[in-house]
This record gives C-alpha cells, sequence and structure tokens, in this order.
C-alpha cells in the first residue's frame, strides 16, 4: 500500500469540502457509468445471436485502436528501434495470459448468470486477494474500514442467494 511519508498528519486530513465533493462525484460517476456499462453489455449478450466469441473479438478490436494509439503517440521511437515486444518478460506474458482468460470468464458469467452476480464474484475475489496479500506477501495491512466492506460484501452475497424454506399450508389451515 503506497504511503505519503512526506506528508504529515494534519496535512492529509485537511481536505477542502469542495475536493471531498469532487472525490465523492467522481467515484460516484464511476460507479454509475460502470453500472450501466455492465447492464448495456449483459443486454448486448443475452439479445443477440451472436457467440460470446465474437463480441469479445469485436470488443477487443475497438479497445486495440485505442491502445495502439496510445502506444505510438508515446514510445514511437523505442517500438521503431526495439519492438512492439520490447522488454516483455515471462511475468508480462503470465499477466496478459491471465487477463485474457478473466476477459473470456466474466463474458461467459454474464451471458449464463447475470452482472449482479459478477460484481458479487468480483467482490468476493478482492476479499480473498487481499486475505492472500496479508497472509502470504505480508504487504497488506487490513484496516476498519476493509473490515466493515468485507462483511458488507459477505452480507449483501448471503442475502442474493438466501431463500427462505416454503412452509406448506395444510388445506384445514385454510
Amino acid at each position: 500500500m503506497p504511503s505519503d511519508s512526506n506528508k504529515t498528519e494534519d496535512e492529509t486530513d485537511q481536505y477542502t469540502a469542495s475536493q471531498q465533493m469532487i472525490g465523492l462525484m467522481s467515484v460516484l460517476s464511476a460507479c454509475f457509468s460502470s453500472g450501466f456499462a455492465g447492464v448495456y453489455f449483459e443486454k448486448l449478450l443475452k439479445n443477440s445471436d451472436q457467440s460470446i466469441w465474437l463480441r469479445n473479438i469485436q470488443l477487443a478490436i475497438f479497445g486495440l485502436g485505442f491502445g495502439l494509439i496510445g502506444v505510438y503517440s508515446y514510445d514511437l521511437e523505442r517500438v521503431r528501434e526495439n519492438g512492439f515486444f520490447q522488454g516483455y518478460t515471462y511475468l508480462t506474458w503470465t499477466v496478459i495470459f491471465l487477463q485474457a482468460f478473466g476477459g473470456l470468464v466474466i463474458a461467459a458469467v454474464i451471458k449464463y448468470a447475470d452482472n449482479i452476480l459478477k460484481g458479487f464474484a468480483t467482490s468476493a475475489s478482492i476479499i480473498v486477494s487481499s486475505i492472500i496479500s496479508y497472509s502470504i506477501l505480508g504487504d497488506f495491512v487490513p484496516t476498519l474500514y476493509f473490515f466493515i466492506g468485507a462483511s458488507m460484501v459477505m452480507v449483501a452475497t448471503f442475502l442474493y442467494g438466501y431463500s427462505p424454506k416454503q412452509t406448506s399450508v395444510k388445506s384445514s389451515q385454510i
């Protein structure tokens, strides 16, 4: 977790109300746009005759265009000198393949389940990753806010999947 070792506690706690409002509005905007994008993506996958593979290829081409614009606008000289895959290691390739596999899993989850389940799975994976990071890597220190958030995710996941037992009503009770 990055820390601002140069700042004192008083400097980090003194954000103006307008800075806090801008931060809150930014986070809310990101949440709403992400939610709308997820719902729209689910609608595209479920109401289409095209396969998941074709949809993923279409999205990849769109993303590839923006990625190439970024690469060639910032690193054109280095790409010309050393090639596009300069500096790639086995770790870089591992991350690329894991991200690609994750994208396919997300598309399958949204196609056959729904966007809400994907959100719960993402939240649960963050909690599991944090626990692994704390216990194995030792580079994460959970705070009270983390425990509150993790508890809320677990309760919400339980409540979403919970269905109470149906009690049968005898005809003599009617």
